[in-house]
């Protein structure tokens, strides 16, 4: 046992002058913590008409099918977030072709970027956050088995583009 004294958190949890919501506030210099959302970026990687998945070997949704996309790094531009992403999760290059989709997923605190790309090759080799990574045919997808509703809604507007040409990003379904 110490006999240190226990460590005060000089934040208190209250309005700041010309704000309209709480905020953690420093008690001793007035320095504002603001909590903003995560970013997330990913894409839609497509060779010969196969899509990749990758199947998860992290909770949440351990074993369940997502696209390889995950956490913005600090000072990363968000197409460098998605090609590492997918060299991370399933070994692979990408090019990025464009923006596919915006998702505000507000209950999450998140905002995600869904890039088009294109992989420079079909071999891949799954890094330690994929138990398998996979290219599948449109009618191979595992519908059933998909990690988030955003999986999802990001293989339906890719198909859509492809069927259209309209390269303006999509957003949440209504």
């Amino acid at each position: 046992m110490s006999d240190r004294p226990a460590a005060r958190d000089p934040f208190l949890l209250t309005i700041p002058s010309g704000d309209n919501r709480e905020r953690k506030v420093c008690a001793d210099c007035g320095f504002i913590a603001y909590e903003n959302p995560k970013i997330i970026v990913g894409s839609v990687c497509e060779w010969q008409e196969r899509i990749l998945l990758c199947r998860r070997a992290i909770d949440p949704r351990r074993e369940f099918w997502t696209l390889p996309a995950g956490y913005l790094e600090l000072n990363e531009a968000s197409k460098a977030g998605a090609e590492r992403e997918a060299m991370e999760e399933a070994g692979v290059r990408i090019a990025i072709d464009g923006l596919l989709a915006v998702y505000d997923i507000p209950r999450l605190s998140q905002v995600q970027l869904i890039f088009r790309a294109r992989l420079s090759g079909p071999e891949l080799a799954p890094g330690p956050e994929s138990l398998e990574a996979r290219l599948f045919r449109w009618d191979e997808i595992p519908w059933a088995d998909l990690a988030f509703p955003s999986v999802e809604w990001s293989l339906r507007h890719y198909r859509e583009w492809l069927a259209s040409g309209d390269a303006a990003p999509r957003h949440n379904p209504d």
